[in-house]
């Protein structure tokens, strides 16, 4: 029934790898889902030809290194923006980086075949395993979740899923619905194998469109927030030509009437550290004419270096500060910096072998009557968490990012989508001020309510959206779901262990 296992190895390899590519088709900004369902279905008999668990290791390697390449392809774009010191190392970021996260899926496939047990039930096994090695992508070292998934599904009804079983729940749910679908195709009992795969479809359908009717509806507050953005390019951002024009240009955007409630600066959007920035700080509250700002800037301490947001309230002084705690290896930091930097490699954003330093963890920052907001910096949006790692529920997520590193690409995109699915998982509003977009407002249910398009400069006024009640995710979160996969791939390797007995 499976004409893989006529097919020569090489050739097996050569599809896996195809599929990859084809199933990172489903992420931003392409969102071919179908693409990434057929990829996962169409990889099972390739799988179930594997003759070893070392060969089953080394297929699932190769399509998780094609996935990952054309889904992280925008990563070689940092390297380019000081290409003199950094360009040399692109090909060798994209090809360590696919192949590093590629060992987590490898890990997963050679361990499902080698416990074994029944076509179909090779297709369940390999559920629960690539659904455990994703949460060790992302948890793991310093976690690198970006291209879950469940990515796939957000501007679709399921994504109205990640408020009850979060990104890692929805990725299982997808695997489940489809890796045990393909081994039911190609195998003798074909009926009988469908029945799980397709009851776990039909189920998760039904649930998501039930359940994104009858979600509440958005309210607002009324509350104008101003969402600033000046379209500064990396390679221009820090040059003294031009760094006064763009911080000229936020000016602008900021003295614009009508006058909103609030009005949020991107990331590093002050050219200078903040010990020394009390003129641009002035300038910034004169053009404000009495509304809160939130901005990003550098700081120093001592030795050390933070990449930091802080609030000004509406008298202009400095009432809230935060220091970004999840840092990006080699890009804010480096491992071992000080040996590292005898060899030449820094971090891109840092300045010094060390790079920044972590802040101390989450924070709120109350800013009066439009809540309390939960400060995120760059890809710490990325990580579920560090959104529930919040002392108290706020009421919205505040990101700013420049996501110029990042390309014109994929890359923006994605990084949006990301912030969609935070917003919807804990049913608060998302405010997003970027660089170079995309900035956006986001509603508790992960909808754009307002943007600025990737590359352009000016600002957006946005009305608030209220938060939802906490959903089932922000109060539970991934332990539940961890120690449930854990306990289905238990009991699937003992039911295998015992067929073979």
């Amino acid at each position: 029934m499976n004409p893989a296992h006529g097919w020569p190895y090489w050739l097996r390899l050569l599809l896996a790898a195809l599929l990859g590519v084809a199933a990172a088709c489903g992420l931003a900004p392409l969102g071919y889902w179908p693409a990434t369902l057929l990829a996962l279905v169409l990889l099972v008999p390739l799988y179930l030809a594997s003759e070893t668990s070392r060969r089953a290791a080394l297929l699932g390697w190769v399509f998780a290194t094609g996935y990952f390449a054309h889904a992280l392809s925008w990563i070689v774009e940092p390297f380019l923006v000081d290409a003199d010191r950094h360009a040399w190392m692109a090909p060798f970021a994209l090809i360590f980086l696919s192949g590093g996260l590629g060992l987590f899926w490898a890990l997963a496939f050679g361990a499902a075949r080698r416990i074994g047990g029944s076509v179909t039930g090779q297709g369940m096994l390999l559920a629960m395993t690539l659904s455990l090695a994703e949460f060790g992508r992302g948890y793991l070292l310093t976690g690198f979740p970006w291209a879950g998934i469940a990515q796939i599904w957000v501007d679709t009804p399921f994504a109205q899923l990640l408020s009850v079983v979060g990104p890692y729940g929805l990725g299982a749910l997808t695997l489940l619905a489809t890796l045990p679908l393909g081994a039911a195709l190609f195998s003798g009992r074909a009926l009988r194998g469908l029945v799980i795969p397709l009851g776990i479809a039909a189920g998760c359908a039904v649930l998501a469109l039930v359940y994104a009717a009858t979600r509440p509806p958005v309210e607002y507050t009324g509350q104008i927030v101003r969402l600033i953005q000046p379209n500064a390019p990396q390679h221009q951002k820090w040059d003294p030509e031009y760094a006064p024009l763009f911080f000229a240009r936020q000016l602008e955007f900021t003295v614009a009437e009508p006058r909103p409630d609030l009005i949020v600066w991107p990331e590093t959007s002050v050219p200078a550290w903040l010990g020394s920035a009390q003129p641009y700080l002035s300038a910034i509250v004169d053009a404000a004419q009495g509304t809160p700002v939130f901005l990003g800037i550098q700081r120093a301490e001592g030795q050390q270096i933070y990449n930091s947001m802080i609030y000004l309230n509406a008298e202009g002084q400095q009432e809230g500060l935060y220091d970004k705690h999840h840092l990006a290896p080699f890009g804010e930091y480096v491992p071992f910096g000080e040996m590292m930097a005898r060899f030449g490699i820094y971090g891109m954003a840092a300045t010094t072998g060390n790079g920044f330093s972590a802040g101390p963890g989450a924070a709120l920052i109350d800013t009066g009557a439009l809540g309390k907001a939960l400060p995120l910096i760059c890809y710490e949006a990325v990580f579920t968490q560090d959104v529930l790692a919040a002392p108290d529920r706020p009421d919205f997520l505040l990101q700013i990012t420049n996501d110029a590193w990042f390309g014109t690409r994929s890359g923006p995109y994605q990084h949006l989508a990301q912030a969609q699915m935070r917003a919807v998982e804990q049913g608060l509003p998302m405010l997003r001020s970027a660089n170079t977009g995309v900035s956006a407002m986001i509603d508790p249910l992960g909808r754009i309510t307002e943007a600025l398009p990737l590359g352009q400069a000016g600002f957006i006024d946005a009305d608030l959206p209220r938060p939802h009640s906490p959903t089932v995710y922000s109060r539970i979160g991934d332990k539940p779901l961890f120690f449930v996969l854990l306990a289905l791939f238990l009991l699937l390797w003992r039911r295998a262990r015992t067929r073979r007995v």
